[in-house]
This record gives structure tokens, sequence and C-alpha cells, in this order.
């Protein structure tokens, strides 16, 4: 296992060093086998690179890297730059608890620093082929942030108070709630308006294309 980097800039550096290889590169160099259907590997590929930066949060509800407060998103873009899906933060809790505040949330926790890693998204380019980008680290602006807390504090409610039929990806400005399961036959169990439980399918916080986008784009000059 890589050992854990000791600062942000050791991380970027050891991020950056990777710009330009190849996910056959870094299977090579990690002895680690390429998925058998590679197109249905969704998360590979940020897995293996958690491994080689030294990320060591694992499953736990914290920023991938903790004692140094970044979280790892790779980001697949296309060939003008352009995210091509929206980026999974976290999961929604089921349950909300009375007084939940945004700067005790999970979700302010994982997008409080992000080491963003664009990499070369599905098209003609084979799986094996498709190289890593320029990785850059982010910490959103006060405006940003307003902007995410606002969002989240909408959702949180509806989730809060059971509006789980209201509940829709076209809520929110930047941050937005999507099931979060392998098929639609997935379900969880949560109150309605009436505290009844009933089924409803597991929801995931998401950020949206645009956002990243202009995430991307206002860090481009910070390039070699």
């Amino acid at each position: 296992m890589t050992a854990r980097p000791l600062t942000v800039a050791a991380l970027l550096t050891r991020a950056r060093a990777l710009a330009g290889s190849s996910f056959e590169d870094l299977l090579n160099d990690t002895g680690v086998s390429a998925p058998p259907v590679p197109q249905r590997a969704k998360g590979f590929i940020g897995g293996l690179l958690e491994q080689i930066l030294g990320a060591d949060a694992g499953p736990r509800a914290e920023p991938d890297f903790t004692a140094l407060g970044v979280e790892l998103k790779t980001i697949p873009i296309d060939p003008d730059g352009k995210p091509q899906e929206s980026t999974f933060v976290c999961l929604a809790p089921t349950k909300f608890t009375a007084g939940q505040r945004w700067q005790d949330s999970v979700v302010k926790r994982k997008l409080s620093q992000v080491l963003w890693v664009p990499i070369e998204g599905a098209g003609d380019t084979p799986f094996l082929r498709r190289r890593i980008g320029w990785a850059v680290l982010w910490k959103p602006t006060l405006a940003q942030e307003n902007v995410l807390r606002q969002d989240w504090e909408e959702l949180v409610e509806r989730l809060a108070l059971g509006q789980h039929d209201l509940l829709s990806a076209r809520l929110g400005q930047v941050l937005q709630l999507r099931p979060k399961a392998a098929h639609g036959k997935v379900t969880t169990i949560a109150a309605d308006e009436d505290g009844v439980p009933q089924a409803t399918l597991p929801r995931g916080f998401y950020l949206r294309p645009r956002f990243t986008h202009e995430i991307l784009r206002d860090a481009s000059g910070d390039t070699p």
C-alpha cells in the first residue's frame, strides 16, 4: 500500500506526476488486473487512484485523505474538457434529526477541499488507452459554498419532511439528489410525511456537470 502523503502539496505533486499516464500504465505499475468488463466497472479507476495516492478513509464518511481533509474525485471529461456526468458526493441518509446544520454535514466535509483528477471519458478510445489528466486542488469560494449550502438545506428539508415523492434531480442549482442504486428494484426504508415507514429509492448527493465544468475551467490556467 502506498504511504499516505504528509502534506497537501505532496499529494498534489503525486497526483500531477500521473498526468498523461494511461489506465494500462497504472495497472502495470500496481500489478492490478483490469476489470473483466471495463464498461461496467464504474469507480474502478477512482479506487485505483485512491490506492496509488495513499488515501486512507476507506468506506468512512470522511474525506479520502483524512489527515489532510482532502477528498479525491475523478471526473470523466470529453475532448473539450467538459465533464460527462454528475459527480457523486455521498449517500443521503434516510433520517434527519431536527436542527441539522450545513456546517456539520458530510457534504460540507467532503467538499471543503477536493483533489480533482480528470480522466479521459467514454468515447472511441479503448479503456486501457484512456489517460489521466492534470490534477487540480479546489476549495469552494464563499459564493460557491453559499449556493451549495442553500441547495443542501432545501434538499434536506424535503427529506426531513418525508417528501420523497417530490424529490427530483431538477431541484438544486449545483447540488442535486439522485437515485444511488444498481437498478430500480433496490430500495431502502424511510418515513413519509406522516411518519409512516415506506420503501423508497436510496439517494445520493451529486454535483451538476456545469458546476464541475466551472471548477475545471477556472483552474485551466494552473497547467504545466
